[in-house]
């Protein structure tokens, strides 16, 4: 028997998020093939953004960790919504890419990214491991800290 996303979670002690609806004219996600593609999710929860302000400015780079955390479990929340709930048809992650709002000199993006990599592989196990991308730019959507964005393959 495979376990559901939420099972998965609770193992972790992680309360399963609901998944954000999107917060301009595009979908959460796009089924092409085998492939999901996941939009990019930034740290809100219950509709109320966390951890904005400029990581190596306004935040420290755990505090950026844990907004990449945040994004990634938004992430899951999507596929799980995208599959219906069938959270066992992820067949693994195969790329994130992530976004870090960040200080001008600031360099430590892929610790950042290091958060949503880190929740991706405790789910998913081996097949959780993925390429990746982390980018630092002056800005995001409503100053929130990080955005990631995933590709899975599913079933």
């Amino acid at each position: 028997m495979h376990s559901t996303l939420k099972q998965r979670l609770d193992a972790l002690n992680i309360e399963y998020p609901d998944a954000p609806r999107p917060g301009a004219n595009f979908v959460a996600t796009q089924q092409v093939g085998n492939l999901l593609y996941v939009s990019g999710q930034v740290p809100v929860t219950s509709g109320i953004d966390r951890y904005v302000g400029k990581v190596g400015q306004d935040l420290a780079l755990e505090d950026g960790q844990a907004a990449a955390c945040l994004c990634a479990l938004n992430i899951l929340a999507q596929v799980d919504r995208a599959l219906g709930g069938e959270f066992s048809r992820v067949r693994r992650c195969i790329r994130l890419g992530g976004f870090v709002n960040a200080a001008a000199d600031f360099t430590q993006h892929p610790q950042v990214l290091n958060g949503a990599s880190d929740l991706i592989i405790a789910v998913l196990g081996e097949a959780g491991r993925h390429a990746r991308a982390a980018v630092g730019c002056n800005s995001l959507p409503r100053n929130v800290a990080v955005e990631v964005e995933a590709i899975f393959e599913i079933a």
